[in-house]
């Protein structure tokens, strides 16, 4: 038996380094990197039409939607990649990530779900200026979504055809239509 090895620790500014010169995605925690898996076609698509419908919406206005690429930054050293972003820094403080995001979007894989349901779901709610996260399956049409109220993080399942996602904090309805528009399950 061999001994354990030494896990490799970056300090905040070699992983922004890493991340701008490498060809793999890395979310980074607490001095760790942790590789990212790719996304199914359904996830691609989920996450381009929130896309598409948020930015389309957003037009000319302060906020900037962001997908895939764009990392949010959880001070002081724990950087994730939502699927979708929406963040309304002023002015960003740089151009590889945003401290003030408004919703963050995370549509559920396999190998993330857990994740994206507990870990990101208690980072998430420290962000000051977050005021909603979706959780979105992309096996079936189903959206979790978390608001921020002033009692408190409140949440709502919206599955049923006839109901819509309401984004408060940016002034944006959805349909589950729109959202899983493409997707051939």
């Amino acid at each position: 038996m061999g001994l354990p090895q030494p896990k490799l620790f970056l300090t905040v500014e070699e992983y922004l380094l890493g991340e701008r010169d490498g060809t793999t995605r890395h979310e980074y925690i607490l001095g760790q990197i942790y590789a990212m898996a790719g996304g199914s076609d359904w996830h691609n698509r989920i996450s381009g039409n929130f896309f598409k419908k948020l930015d389309s919406a957003l037009e000319n206005k302060k906020c900037e939607v962001f997908i895939a690429d764009m990392k949010i930054r959880l001070e002081p050293d724990t950087f994730y990649y939502p699927d979708v972003v929406v963040s309304c820094d002023d002015p960003p403080t740089d151009r590889y990530f945003r401290n003030q995001p408004v919703l963050l979007i995370e549509v559920l894989s396999p190998s993330t779900e857990r994740i994206d349901q507990n870990e990101k779901l208690a980072a998430y709610k420290t962000i000051p200026s977050l005021r909603e996260y979706a959780i979105v399956w992309q096996d079936a049409p189903r959206v979790l979504l978390y608001r921020k109220t002033e009692s408190g993080w409140q949440s709502q399942m919206i599955a049923d055809p006839d109901q819509v996602v309401v984004f408060e904090s940016i002034g944006v309805t959805m349909t589950l239509d729109e959202i899983y528009r493409n997707v051939r399950w």
